[in-house]
């Protein structure tokens, strides 16, 4: 059974359209530095699916990515103690969901997004998955 999750970037730092520029290859997603975050990569399934969200600027969900790569050392860390995992991007969103909508969506209200938003990288359950690709369009 698959699992869902969001991976929040600012779009200056990482946007999405570096991401889907990475091709089926994906990329890494490195400079993860708090434990419940990198414990929820290391937690990932080849195939998972997760949505890529614009923090700061934005604050939206733009896209959908599948985990490509498990868990591994983090290359821009010298310390074993970071991994990460690669992803690629799926598809876009074809309408973004913003944070705004997220928080005034009463199926939303348990979100980790709403209830822990400075989690950069966050499970979402399967239920606030397809909720979300059906409010930005998605066919998930």
């Amino acid at each position: 059974m698959a699992n869902y999750w969001l991976f929040k970037s600012e779009p200056e730092v990482w946007s999405w359209a570096q991401q889907k520029a990475k091709g089926r290859a994906g990329e890494e997603w490195t400079g993860v530095r708090n434990y419940q975050a990198r414990n929820n990569m290391r937690a990932m399934k080849l195939g998972d699916k997760g949505f890529f969200y614009h923090s700061n600027e934005g604050r939206e969900v733009v896209g959908i990515v599948e985990v490509c790569k498990l868990a591994h050392k983090d290359s821009t860390s010298d310390a074993d103690t970071w991994e990460c995992v690669d992803i690629r991007a799926v598809a876009d969103m074809p309408r973004p969901v913003t944070l705004d909508e997220i928080k005034q969506d009463p199926k939303l209200t348990a979100m980790v997004l709403v209830n822990n938003s400075r989690l950069s990288v966050q499970p979402v359950s399967e239920a606030e998955f397809r909720h979300i690709c059906k409010l930005g369009g998605a066919k998930y």
